[in-house]
């Protein structure tokens, strides 16, 4: 028997610690069973194990013992955590010396091992013969199979996991218009030119958004898999998708090559797939012609107002558009430096093209950024920004990122009829954009509508399921709405791929009940990861104050103030003060954030570690002024 580790060769190559804990984990889980099953270790190769057994039954229960073993290990694990395993078997006549075997039977069983699937075990047509009365799993077979340094084909079979059927089921339920575009490969020979490729992933992600039979999942979470080596049925199942479009990049001087293909994330089978060996200015066309060829084998009929949206140009300046896409990258790592600097590239790609929309709307989405972490003035920044989305939508009046923008714009300046009226009039453009929902769940909460509050997140987070700040906020609807098992499960299912905010909603919820032990637990796990993020000291504060060490909890509110957050970090010191008793300094600051725009109302309003203020008169009031502020009527 030869057992191997799927894609670890390209695992040890991106985090080698990672991989060879891995290997260790899978020795651990083998090596009982193994004895078990009289199997006796022969040799391990890397993170293979060569195994004899003195009889194909013993392998073969081995074999599924193996892989059983294997699945209830990784089900409790984030992905990147999982053990993937290929076993092939066969029997025949080896050579020993040394404690070491060698001959034909051993070549054929590493040939075959390949062959098997993830989780699965691939056998010889003369183990099959051995064990096919006396094993109660299924075994098909797969066909003659031509094998390196082996003369004749040998037909191979594999072993159908019991689990199977409940995978296909899960795969056939998949809606085929539910798609993720995944990270485009950079083939370039300069790694710089990283931005372009990951600029085609979003600019088909944009391209097929206008088609509006097709659900597409956003950009924030596909990024997550730039890189992978999961199967494309994996990602299906994680992102609830029917249908995946890949692809690579390569753009050398003023031409660039395009592959893409459609996959069906049921099957792994392809649907459509093209090369494009095309000038630079043709890219647009590319796009348009991607997007349209997708949506023909999701038999999908495209209007005319889908098609002019689809085939519309951004710019018609290359040299402006790769500008842009250098800015937008930029902008996307969310430092103060980056986006100080991409602020230079959008203002290049306006110099180049002053008619091009979509670099007002990147350009707006920098100075907020700035102002929101303290760096502009908010009036002069929101000043700045509302102007350059004007422009835009002077521009281009149905541009969906310009109303989105807009719409988050007047949300922070306290306009809450007019961010809802932008984030509906966004959907109406382009319903696969995740940001409207989230504004629309944020006024539903200010509004007191907590059931259009759960079911607005709810849909942000479908198309953008692997964000943190959605994965922390559907948490917190489901807790602020009496669901609290629902709201523990959610993030404790998501603890990997947002282990800081999962960290903070338990904390929350923890701290609700008086837990104060499993509140530290958690509290201690988020330090741990981000010992300086002033919304983990916060939380640390609030539980030394409740444990009575008012000087612990002092020292949180000063690290938070020298954290320089501006207006935002005027709540959490309200927070803090709250787990100290001090009403009068939380009414304070809340009211003070109210006035500098940064008051984070549904904690306010909602959060169960503050329902002591909820008790004084000064609550009403402060919530009253709230609604008056953003012009909400509840």
């Amino acid at each position: 028997m030869f057992t191997d580790m799927v894609g670890y060769t390209a695992l040890g190559q991106r985090n080698e610690s990672l991989s060879l804990a891995l290997v260790e984990e899978q020795r651990k889980l083998i090596r009982p069973i193994l004895a078990r099953h009289n199997g006796r270790e022969v040799k391990t190769i890397g993170d293979a194990f060569l195994v004899e057994f003195p009889s194909a039954l013993d392998a073969v229960r081995c074999a599924y013992d193996i892989q059983r073993a294997i699945r209830e290990f990784n089900l409790s694990l984030a992905s990147d955590k999982r053990i993937h395993l290929r076993i092939g078997v066969h029997v025949g006549e080896v050579v020993e010396s040394f404690g070491d075997i060698s001959g034909d039977a051993v070549n054929v069983a590493s040939r075959i091992e390949p062959l098997a699937e993830d989780g699965g075990v691939c056998l010889t047509r003369q183990v099959y013969d051995h064990v096919r009365s006396k094993v109660d799993l299924p075994l098909s077979s797969l066909g003659p199979k031509s094998l390196k340094n082996v003369t004749e084909p040998v037909e191979v079979y594999k072993m159908v996991m019991p689990w199977e059927k409940e995978i296909a089921a899960m795969s056939a339920q998949l809606d085929k218009t539910r798609i993720a575009v995944l990270p485009f490969t950079n083939m370039s020979s300069n790694p710089e030119e990283g931005y372009f490729a990951d600029g085609m992933t979003e600019e088909l992600i944009t391209s097929l958004s206008g088609v509006r039979q097709l659900t597409v999942i956003a950009r924030t979470s596909v990024m997550g898999y730039k890189g992978t080596t999961k199967k494309v049925r994996e990602i299906g199942r994680e992102l609830e998708v029917g249908s995946v479009l890949e692809g690579s990049v390569r753009k050398a001087g003023s031409k660039v090559r395009i592959t893409a293909q459609l996959i069906d994330a049921s099957t792994e089978g392809h649907l459509w797939a093209q090369n494009y060996d095309r000038q630079l200015e043709d890219v647009f066309a590319i796009q348009s012609e991607i997007a349209e060829k997708v949506a023909g084998e999701l038999r999908i009929r495209l209007v005319d107002s889908e098609r002019s949206v689809i085939e519309k140009k951004a710019t018609e300046n290359t040299e402006a558009y790769t500008s842009f896409l250098r800015g937008r990258e930029l902008l996307r790592e969310g430092t103060i430096d980056s986006t100080q600097q991409a602020i230079g590239f959008y203002e290049k790609a306006i110099e180049l093209d002053p008619r091009f929309a979509r670099a007002y709307v990147g350009l707006a989405g920098c100075r907020t950024f700035l102002s929101n972490v303290g760096k502009e003035q908010f009036d002069v920044a929101h000043s700045s920004a509302r102007q350059l989305l004007e422009r835009a939508l002077n521009l281009d009046p149905n541009l969906p990122e310009a109303h989105a923008g807009l719409s988050e714009m007047l949300f922070d300046e306290d306009d809450a009829l007019g961010s809802e009226a932008e984030a509906r009039r966004t959907l109406e453009l382009n319903p696969s954009l995740p940001e409207p929902y989230w504004m629309l769940f944020e006024l539903a909460g200010l509004k007191g509508d907590t059931g259009e509050m759960v079911r607005w997140i709810q849909m942000a987070y479908r198309l953008d399921p692997i964000r943190p700040l959605f994965i922390w906020l559907l948490g917190l609807a489901y807790l602020y709405t009496g669901r609290e098992r629902e709201a523990i499960e959610h993030w404790m299912k998501n603890e990997q791929l947002a282990p800081v905010f999962t960290y903070r909603g338990m904390i929350e919820y923890y701290v609700s009940k008086g837990d104060l032990e499993k509140a530290k637990e958690f509290n201690a796990k988020a330090e741990k990861l981000e010992p300086t993020n002033p919304r983990v000291i916060w939380m640390g504060g609030i539980i030394a104050a409740m444990e009575g060490d008012r000087e612990r909890a002092l020292l949180a509110i000063r690290k938070i103030e020298e954290a320089e957050l501006g207006p935002a970090g005027l709540s959490l010191v309200g927070f803090v003060y709250h787990a100290l008793g001090d009403l009068d300094s939380y009414f304070q600051y809340m009211n003070k954030a109210l006035e500098a725009h940064a008051i984070i109302s549904l904690f306010v309003m909602y959060s169960p570690i503050f329902d002591k203020a909820r008790a004084d008169p000064r609550y009403l009031e402060l919530v009253e002024r709230i609604r008056k502020q953003t012009g909400i009527t509840k």
